[in-house]
């Protein structure tokens, strides 16, 4: 290959690089620095090392509260998200008419779930005297108050993100029409139901895309601000206060960045520290084609 060649496709990755470095790298590592002093917008800057850290690990409740929190909400949906996309792409999976419009019909929420728009239809849906209580009441129950019960509060939440499998679904369909039928009829030969057939032939064969998506989703589920934020800013009592909230809080209400960038860079390293937990755990449950394993 020439110089000139390779000075072309420098140019072309000259963009994306620059956007790389503006947009990405710089604020990283100025978030980790600011992490380490004591800055607040219009005010001046003072470098206190760890302390940022130590007062997050050791005496802020309200972190406490917030971790506990975002921790129960990442358990909740990330399994729950994964069962639900898995199911209904076995159900999209079936050669039927007009199944093509099913798969764009269950794709959408997920492209519109994350909006503004669609928390605010949300919190109205499951207000007093929204929708959903209308139904419930309806059918002879009472009717609930969703944002006044932590309990309620946290699964409106936890249902919006659900509501969003779109994404996982058609990676999952993706690998589903992959797998090769003649395993199937093989299954079939042998006597295997089809439910036997699901664990046994179709489980482990998609355990390298259950592996991408369980890290697509638990990050994203750590990172949920507007569903929280649009529908019950965080309340009540806190029960839905996640740790992208208490960030935003500090940084941009009480404009103390230095500590929001630490609770940032906590957020980080639990994130990294779970996702190479997954990695870790993989070698036991995720099967490559040609693995030879005993």
């Amino acid at each position: 290959m020439s110089g000139d060649s390779r000075l072309l496709g420098f140019w072309y990755v000259l963009p994306y690089l620059i956007g790389l470095l503006v947009f990405t790298a710089i604020p990283f590592l100025g978030s980790l620095y600011l992490s380490f002093t004591d800055y607040r917008l219009m005010q001046g800057m003072d470098f206190v090392g760890l302390q940022n850290y130590t007062d997050i690990l050791t005496s802020d409740r309200t972190f406490a509260r917030s971790f506990k929190v975002t921790m129960l909400f990442v358990a909740l949906t990330v399994p729950l998200k994964l069962a639900f996309a898995l199911f209904i792409a076995s159900i999209l999976n079936a050669k039927l008419k007009g199944i093509g419009f099913f798969r764009t019909a269950y794709y959408v929420p997920s492209i519109l779930g994350g909006s503004i728009a669609v928390a605010v239809l949300w919190r109205y849906m499951f207000a007093d005297v929204g929708m959903v209580n209308m139904v419930l009441t309806g059918l002879g129950f009472k009717a609930i108050n969703w944002f006044g019960n932590p309990g309620t509060a946290l699964f409106t939440i936890t249902l919006l993100r659900l509501w969003q499998f779109g994404s996982a679904m058609v990676i999952f369909l993706a690998a589903l029409q992959s797998i090769d039928k003649s395993l199937y009829e093989a299954a079939a030969i042998d006597g295997a139901k089809p439910w036997r057939a699901f664990f046994a032939v179709t489980l482990p064969l998609l355990t390298p895309v259950i592996f991408f998506n369980l890290i697509m989703q638990m990050v994203q589920a750590f990172q949920e601000f507007n569903g929280p934020y649009v529908i019950t800013s965080g309340g009540p009592l806190k029960s839905t206060y996640l740790l992208p909230l208490y960030i935003y809080e500090m940084a941009f209400k009480k404009f103390d960045m230095g500590y929001a960038s630490a609770i940032a860079w906590v957020l980080f390293t639990v994130i990294m520290a779970l996702t190479l937990i997954a990695f870790w755990s993989s070698k036991y449950w995720v099967y490559y084609a040609g693995d030879k394993r005993s």
